[in-house]
């Protein structure tokens, strides 16, 4: 759906209701996922490899200039509670579960995972120069604006498909009742505290995920984009001879 504006641009209707509700719960699960992860890193800073805990040869430990760990105000809640952050932890994780789950299931059923997301033979040789372009913040303009480009549709479906499914399936093997219920994921990951590593490590990665996407709409035009995401509605220009 689209429809030109009277100054002559032309509005594209991009993101269905669906899809920015979906969207802003990703985010708000994300941040509390974030700060709630922070709580629990904090009572133990460091990160093991295999089914037990190795005090005196962590796999990687953590600190924050002299005190181990990351700042008490950076975490949810503010103040030192392990079960607390438990708590938040557990269930804005199960709220983004559903919620991806929602997500990916209307892609599929709409369409729009294969339409919209599935980039094609002619972007993937363009690959390279779509990087560049991103690395010199040259973004699309005009009618190369209509669909998302090849970077970004890479970007998504790793991240929809690979990231959020790694770090739910972590989770779940961290749980020692599901553990005891699915081991086979315990076997999968090589033990429980892999799987910890595997959490904190692809967290890391969606971290970094989410602060290149905040400077890329930064770059692109945070008005636009943002407006795009509350409304539905994408602005782009007309190209103009």
């Amino acid at each position: 759906m689209e429809r030109t504006l009277p100054d002559g641009r032309l509005a594209l209707y991009r993101h269905p209701l669906w899809l920015r509700c979906t969207h802003w719960l990703n985010a708000l699960c994300l941040l509390v996922l974030l700060l709630s992860g922070l709580q629990i890193l904090n009572a133990h800073p460091a990160l093991y490899w295999g089914e037990v805990s190795r005090f005196d040869h962590p796999w990687l430990a953590i600190y924050w200039h002299r005190t181990a760990g990351v700042p008490v105000g950076w975490t949810l809640p503010d103040w030192p509670d392990l079960g607390a952050g438990r708590r938040w932890h557990f269930f804005f994780a199960w709220l983004f579960a559903m919620n991806g789950l929602l997500y990916l299931t209307v892609c599929i059923v709409t369409g729009r995972l294969r339409n919209t997301l599935l980039p094609d033979m002619e972007q993937l040789r363009n690959l390279g120069k779509t990087v560049l372009h991103h690395l010199r913040l040259q973004f699309p303009k005009g009618e190369a604006a209509r669909e998302y480009n090849v970077l970004q549709k890479l970007t998504y479906l790793f991240v929809v498909l690979v990231l959020l499914p790694l770090m739910l399936l972590t989770g779940i093997t961290m749980s020692p009742g599901m553990d005891a219920r699915l081991h086979l994921l315990t076997d999968l990951f090589g033990g429980r505290q892999s799987a910890r590593t595997v959490h904190f490590l692809a967290a890391c990665s969606l971290v970094l995920f989410v602060a290149i996407h905040l400077a890329a709409v930064l770059a692109a035009g945070p008005i636009t984009e943002i407006r795009s995401m509350l409304t539905g509605w994408f602005i782009i220009e007309r190209h103009r001879k």
